[in-house]
């Protein structure tokens, strides 16, 4: 089960943060996006002539890291947002599908007029969807 969805912008500004455990503290989710941002400028910079190989433009980046508790999953899409989904559950599903998901209702959110761009994303329809991403 998701406990957590994070978008971070392109300038690691954080644009969403949604946690969906009632009993823990978000503060420790913002703790856990920051580790797992880490991992991704770690598999996102650029690779040495030596160590280039089958690397790939696939935007889901999978298993980051874990924690005692948590597994951590990441995606970047092509304008650099990254996105961060914190799982509970060992037995994860089909995480790419899930991304896929995520990041629609992500791209609905920021075609809204009134989304300014590299704000806080604040929509209600958005966070419905993320509720729904976690209950499935």
């Amino acid at each position: 089960m998701i406990v957590c969805a994070a978008v971070v912008g392109p300038s690691y500004n954080p644009l969403h943060l949604q946690t969906f455990a009632l009993d823990d503290d978000p503060l420790k989710y913002h703790y856990i996006v920051h580790c797992a941002l880490d991992v991704i400028d770690e598999r996102l910079s650029p690779p040495s002539p030596r160590s280039r190989g089958a690397g790939g433009n696939d935007p889901c980046l999978g298993y980051l890291y874990s924690t005692e508790d948590f597994k951590v999953y990441g995606y970047v899409s092509n304008t650099h947002v990254k996105f961060l989904l914190v799982l509970d559950d060992p037995e994860t599903k089909d995480v790419r599908e899930l991304f896929h998901r995520f990041h629609s209702a992500y791209i609905d959110a920021v075609s809204n007029p009134f989304q300014l761009p590299g704000h806080s994303i604040t929509s209600r329809s958005f966070e419905a969807r993320l509720r729904a991403l976690a209950s499935s």
